[in-house]
């Protein structure tokens, strides 16, 4: 049987790569756990690659609660002591901190919208933007749009790129490649 054709950038010697790639990556998401774990571990990527956080995503989750958003917000100075000494996450006190007040920007979201659900897809009134060229793109106007919303309301570590593939992530850009079978 003739393998799947996947985009460019897929290690295809990662088997977790593979599968985040042909089941997460592009698909639409509403749940709003699944949108904290992304915003979180896109902005742990930054300055790293997106295989580095894929491969550390167990220890990330084991180490954060799941992603829980409300016990994250509570995180203390011991927990962020704990967090500094796990060789299994990314040990940047910068984004540990960023993670912890953007849990409690997040919640402060979900309040005034109902879900993050609600206020991530309403820049697109609820709509996926599909991409149909080959450009590797790293912003757009979307992105741009969000990571500035965002950093009003607090975050940290939401810059346009950031943004922009945590928004390929979580579905609301499809950016498969025209090659692609996922296309």
């Amino acid at each position: 049987m003739q393998e799947l054709k996947r985009c460019q950038w897929v290690n295809m010697a990662n088997p977790l790569y593979v599968k985040y790639h042909d089941e997460e990556w592009g698909k639409p998401s509403y749940d709003d756990q699944y949108l904290f774990e992304m915003l979180v571990l896109e902005s742990f990527q930054a300055g790293l690659s997106w295989e580095c956080i894929l491969n550390k995503r167990g220890s990330f989750r084991a180490s954060f609660d799941h992603f829980d958003y409300e016990k994250i917000a509570q995180y203390d100075e011991e927990k962020i002591e704990e967090l500094m000494h796990n060789k299994g996450i990314v040990r940047n006190r910068l984004k540990i901190e960023a993670m912890i007040s953007n849990a409690r920007v997040f919640m402060a979201i979900r309040n005034e919208w109902g879900t993050f659900a609600n206020y991530i897809w309403h820049f697109t009134d609820n709509r996926v933007i599909k991409n149909n060229d080959d450009i590797f793109h790293t912003t757009s106007p979307l992105s741009d749009t969000v990571s500035a919303d965002l950093k009003c309301r607090g975050m940290k570590f939401v810059g346009s790129v950031i943004i922009y593939s945590y928004l390929q992530a979580i579905g609301i850009i499809d950016d498969h490649e025209l090659t692609c079978a996922f296309y």
